[in-house]
């Protein structure tokens, strides 16, 4: 993979691994990584499978394929912004979103995750994108089916993203060339990074909340298929509301008023030492253990072995301790996890407030995997006041 998946092992012991860059893509790039994210998420896009050589087709959407681009300054420090949830304002019912008879829609677990089929999501309107809003809070992670995003104009897949809110631009991801709004997820076809990550690891399990160290992490978030292996590269979530409906009412209070760090160095000097890009300086936010959803008013747990570092006020001992067990709560918990298999053409939409979600590193015959996602900006974490 390149840099733009470093988020899903920012809190992991480096290794080093060679970085190969097209031409153009990086100005400043260091030979041999010292401290990257190990050489299971390479920097590097593999020329070679890109343009069809070593018995792989070409990319199928080469205009999504990930860059870098060459600056000499970084933007400025993001700054707060209102932020409307369009949840708030549908009908429960889903008047018009689930209207037609066509519309197929199937539950995944009893808590999470849904797919549908019948309904082309660049062809909602306004009163169906805020039921989609609150149906995604609800439902926590839905796959719609048979969708035309990956054939759309970039510029329109992201007029229909920033209608959940302002668009993040991720600071070290590869994009798609002029969209900085867009975040590339690429294993190049012929990647063998997998084989030498797997002589130090035995998963590649690696739990998070996306970019949860901004002071305003994402709401909704849009994840689309350009190209999957034939078998393998699903995606996990866990329903983060259950998780923490499943901690007894005395431990839940104990959790109650709690904050913890979520930081953003450890992946920004990843990014640096193996010759990335960093387009504004990392954040360090504290965010409540316990959040409260804005329009289901659920509590769910708000931490992540990728970004949270240690909770305010506890000592480190203390901290690991408590992190590490909610880790392993969350990890475990199969019976509120959901599993989505990618198809051509799905795009699969979770709320980042209340699930973490991981990619799943298993095919082993070269293919390609490329995905493309969209990321508005959701509200400042909050808690309410435990309810016993």
């Amino acid at each position: 993979m390149a840099p733009h998946a470093q988020e899903e092992v920012a809190g992991e012991a480096p290794t080093s691994a060679p970085i190969v860059v097209p031409a153009g893509k990086l100005e400043s790039v260091i030979a041999n990584a010292k401290d990257g994210y190990g050489t299971l998420f390479n920097l590097s896009i593999d020329k070679d499978a890109e343009l069809g050589k070593k018995g792989h087709a070409a990319a199928r959407y080469p205009h999504y394929l990930p860059t870098w681009e060459t600056r000499t300054s970084k933007d400025a420090p993001l700054e707060p912004i209102a932020h409307h949830d369009p949840g708030l304002d549908a009908d429960p019912s889903y008047p018009t979103l689930l209207a037609s008879p066509s519309t197929q829609i199937t539950h995944l677990t009893p808590t999470i995750g849904s797919e549908i089929r019948g309904i082309q999501l660049s062809s909602l309107s306004t009163s169906q994108k805020s039921e989609l809003a609150h149906l995604v809070a609800t439902r926590k992670v839905v796959a719609f089916r048979e969708q035309d995003f990956a054939d759309l104009p970039i510029a329109d897949a992201l007029q229909f993203g920033s209608f959940f809110g302002k668009l993040h631009v991720h600071p070290t991801a590869g994009i798609a060339e002029g969209y900085p709004e867009t975040l590339i997820v690429h294993r190049g076809a012929g990647d063998e990074s997998v084989d030498r990550y797997f002589a130090n690891r035995t998963s590649t399990v690696a739990w998070h909340s996306d970019v949860s160290y901004e002071a305003q992490p994402p709401a909704v978030t849009f994840l689309y298929a350009l190209e999957k292996p034939s078998v393998g590269g699903d995606t996990v979530f866990v329903d983060a509301v259950e998780a923490y409906n499943r901690l007894s009412p005395a431990f839940q209070e104990r959790l109650h008023g709690l904050k913890a760090v979520h930081s953003a160095f450890e992946q920004a000097n990843g990014a640096l030492a193996r010759g990335g890009i960093l387009r504004r300086d990392p954040v360090r936010n504290e965010h409540p253990l316990v959040r409260t959803h804005p329009v289901t008013g659920e509590k769910g747990l708000f931490i992540n072995k990728g970004f949270t570092r240690d909770i305010v006020g506890y000592k480190k001992e203390e901290s690991d301790a408590l992190l590490g067990f909610l880790y392993d709560h969350l990890a475990y918990g199969a019976d509120f996890h959901a599993r989505v298999r990618w198809e051509p053409g799905t795009v699969v939409i979770w709320d980042n407030r209340v699930t973490q979600h991981s990619a799943l590193v298993d095919w082993k015959n070269g293919e390609r995997r490329h995905l493309a996602r969209i990321t508005p900006t959701g509200e400042r974490p909050v808690e309410t006041p435990f309810a016993g």
